[in-house]
């Protein structure tokens, strides 16, 4: 028997598994890759009897990969917060999943386990840009205000490291960054013995300086969009920056836009609480795009059909 462990490399998806191994620990394969990188289960060769775990990966964007695993034999176990459509039914399946406002996939780990993590679960929601069920999450934990900004740094640090549209964008290979966070559990340790935790701050701290310096391309009442140049520091910081300002300003929309090397743009969509209309439902209308409520984005949208998204961005949040 082979077991797969399957994970977006964002924050969310690394402290998802973390808690869960560190819980049950199993010598398996890992399947991951940049946050934009959704696909995966295609790229898993599990077969009869094999066991798969996936974490913080959109169900409804992998179900033909899904049922095929499911009608070789494969045991799934499946966390997760995003869209996912219709839930199969499959005595192989089991399913954890919640779409609700103010969840994210770590949050899912953590209520199976019963609270034993739960500082990394904090980690995750604060890099999820989930700033306040962070903290309601780490009120019984009786943390120093200085510690509980540490987990938030930490969070945002692993976070941005998950975007890009190649792992040669980022700073460090998810799966490399898991492997070197996957003994610690106490994340505070993690923080103050190894490096690569200050190496993402000052990072992210220089691309989101030039971000800021980049003006908005277009803005009418509580929606603005931004677009960032053709860089790698920019492909890099598109989707925290989008949290920042989401953070900084929690009843607008924003939409952050950076060209893709085959042209068009990738997007990242923040809609303010209390909208009808989801992230995820605007950028489900365009082939490629998903995501959850808070939160969405679309993997490639092509120059032809920037106005038409402009436009319908509008109609949903300004």
């Amino acid at each position: 028997m082979r077991i797969f462990d399957v994970f977006n490399g964002d924050a969310d998806g690394i402290c998802a598994l973390h808690q869960l191994r560190l819980a049950e620990p199993a010598e398996a394969e890992l399947v991951t890759g940049v946050k934009r990188d959704i696909g995966l289960l295609a790229r898993v060769p599990a077969g009869k009897g094999d066991r798969v775990t996936v974490l913080d990966v959109s169900l409804d964007r992998n179900r033909a990969a899904l049922l095929e695993m499911l009608e070789r034999g494969v045991q799934l176990r499946y966390f997760d917060h995003h869209y996912a459509g219709e839930i199969p039914r499959h005595p192989l399946l089991e399913a954890h999943i919640d779409t609700a406002r103010g969840v994210c996939t770590s949050l899912l780990v953590n209520r199976y386990l019963g609270g034993r993590f739960r500082a990394w679960a904090v980690v995750a929601a604060f890099g999820d840009n989930l700033d306040r069920s962070a903290r309601e999450l780490a009120a019984g934990l009786g943390l120093p205000q200085t510690d509980l900004e540490n987990l938030r740094v930490l969070g945002q640090g692993l976070n941005y490291n998950a975007y890009g549209e190649t792992e040669a964008d980022l700073v460090m290979p998810p799966a490399a960054l898991y492997r070197t966070l996957d003994r610690y559990p106490d994340p505070l340790q993690f923080i103050e013995r190894e490096p690569v935790c200050a190496r993402l701050d000052a990072a992210r701290r220089a691309d989101m300086a030039a971000a800021r310096a980049v003006p908005a391309r277009w803005s009418e009442g509580s929606a603005v969009m931004h677009e960032l140049p053709d860089a790698p520091w920019a492909r890099r910081v598109g989707g925290s920056y989008a949290n920042a300002l989401a953070a900084e300003a929690p009843g607008k929309a924003v939409a952050m836009l950076v060209p893709g090397s085959a042209g068009g743009y990738v997007v990242s969509v923040r809609s303010p609480a209390g909208t009808a209309l989801g992230a995820d439902d605007l950028c489900r209308g365009f082939p490629g795009g998903g995501g959850r409520r808070d939160a969405g984005g679309i993997d490639r949208l092509p120059e032809s059909a920037l106005e038409d998204f402009r436009r319908r961005f509008a109609e949903a949040f300004a």
